[in-house]
């Protein structure tokens, strides 16, 4: 069989764009080899998850990062999400996540979720779904979570369980629940069009004296930021979309609720050009607790539509409190924590079944906008969650070996695949020469999961996976 290999040496080595044959399928598929112009880097970056997510609420719980975002990558643009899953991790590099935390959820349209609230010796979420908040509950951030009010049941239009109340026959327009709770346990919620109220102590009622926040600037805005540092109460607002999605800010001094002051320099992020970021909007503000670090998420513009990934930035302040500017990278932060792991096998090579051809990413609002998406199987060895390896629509193979240089003793596979949470049946493959195979592990159970880890202990120079049910790809594979 016909396949296509990159040499990592020389893969990461040549300039951005250059010129070479693909192999799309083998012959036994009755089709011809057909060329094709690779690009070689990855114009996504490092993003944090390796997946596609939108709207991300990051907090530490108990010394572990929680991320609760939006599912994107489904292709159906506004009108379908992905399930809720929650991605966790130790070190802020190595995240993972295992099955839905919101089971009655799990079928609808489920959007921007808030981060995990403790209150009354509970866990309170508050996610958009199908397109209204709803308040949920569960004895632990890791869910279960069902609807608080009313049977834990989504029926169209909208439940009787919404967090806000439907008045004269008016559904209970909002998406978009951002929670604050302040230093008296007062708890307050922001909402889509600058919306604030307070919320009773039993976590799922809205004071009826809702106010809207004044803002200098005027145009729609949605996915508020709300947090609270030395003294000073910070509202983060967007405005616009797509490429021209952007946050700004106002202050106060005296109450969540105001009054608010604004800032000569108001602008917290907005696309640079010169970096090649776009539409840098709705995220979230963390602080890793008992220090003064503050990072800022969010998602990019990345495919278009709903086809983003989220960053992370550090978010720093002036000496009065105002907010300076986020200096936008797609670098990646790095590690956050101390978490012992295995050392990870160099790949010397990759080979696959075929390439899917190049995806030219149309701009939306910015004509600047000139990015090309590669899925060569080198990208899912090279660490950065924004890059991927997919076969050719029509491959049936659907298979990528490691060559890991010389025969050596393999501990563990990890693998993250496109979609995850759509789930993924597989088979691994191990060979000394290259030529003999054995199977060390089938999947035939689809798991909804990510990373798909398989204990090996075994010696090979190859390790081959085939992809024999969900989306064919995979974000990243970690060899130890």
């Amino acid at each position: 069989m016909n396949s296509t290999k990159y040499n990592f040496s020389i893969y990461f080595k040549r300039n951005a764009y250059t010129s070479f044959r693909t192999i799309l399928l083998s012959a036994c598929f009755g089709l011809i080899s057909l060329p094709a112009k690779s690009q070689v880097s990855n114009p996504f970056g490092h993003a944090l998850i390796p997946d596609m997510i939108a709207d991300a609420s990051i907090q530490v719980i108990d010394g572990v990062f929680y991320c609760y975002a939006t599912t994107d990558g489904y292709d159906r643009g506004l009108d379908a999400s992905g399930p809720p899953v929650v991605w966790k991790s130790k070190d802020f590099v190595n995240w993972s996540f295992s099955g839905t935390y919101f089971p009655s959820a799990l079928n609808q349209k489920y959007w921007a979720p808030s981060k995990a609230i403790s209150a009354n010796g509970k866990y309170y979420i508050y996610p958009t779904v199908n397109g209204f908040m709803y308040p949920a509950v569960s004895a632990s951030p890791d869910g279960p979570f069902r609807l608080a009010k009313g049977p834990d049941t989504f029926i169209m239009p909208y439940s009787a369980g919404t967090l806000l109340s439907s008045k004269n026959s008016k559904p209970p327009l909002g998406i978009d629940a951002e929670i604050f709770v302040d230093d008296d346990h007062q708890a307050y919620v922001f909402w889509q069009h600058r919306c604030a109220a307070k919320l009773a102590a039993d976590m799922i009622t809205v004071d009826s004296n809702v106010i809207n926040i004044p803002t200098p600037r005027k145009a729609y805005s949605e996915g508020p930021i709300f947090f609270k540092r030395k003294g000073v109460y910070y509202y983060l607002y967007t405005q616009g979309g797509d490429e021209k999605y952007q946050y700004a800010y106002v202050t106060s001094t005296v109450s969540p609720l105001g009054p608010f002051d604004f800032p000569k320099n108001d602008l917290v992020s907005t696309t640079d050009h010169q970096r090649h970021i776009f539409g840098p909007g709705h995220g979230c503000v963390f602080n890793v607790p008992g220090t003064d670090n503050y990072y800022f998420a969010y998602l990019e513009f990345g495919r278009g539509s709903t086809n983003r990934q989220t960053y992370v930035n550090k978010l720093t302040f002036n000496d009065d409190g105002t907010i300076r500017p986020v200096e936008l990278t797609l670098d990646g932060l790095g590690a956050l924590g101390s978490v012992h792991r295995d050392k990870k096998i160099k790949i010397i090579a990759a080979t696959a079944s075929s390439v899917r051809p190049n995806l030219l990413v149309k701009p939306n609002q910015d004509t600047l906008l000139h990015r090309t998406e590669s899925f060569g199987p080198a990208f899912a060895f090279d660490g950065q969650n924004g890059s991927r390896w997919m076969p050719a629509p029509e491959d049936t193979a659907n298979w990528m070996v490691a060559d890991l240089g010389r025969v050596q003793k393999l501990k563990r596979s990890d693998l993250y695949f496109v979609r995850p949470t759509a789930g993924h049946t597989y088979k691994l493959e191990y060979s000394a020469d290259g030529s003999n195979w054995q199977t060390c592990v089938e999947h035939s159970d689809l798991k909804i999961q990510s990373p798909h880890t398989d204990n090996l202990l075994i010696r090979a120079r190859y390790l081959r996976v085939k992809i024999t049910s969900g989306v064919k790809g995979i974000w990243e594979w970690n060899i130890y």
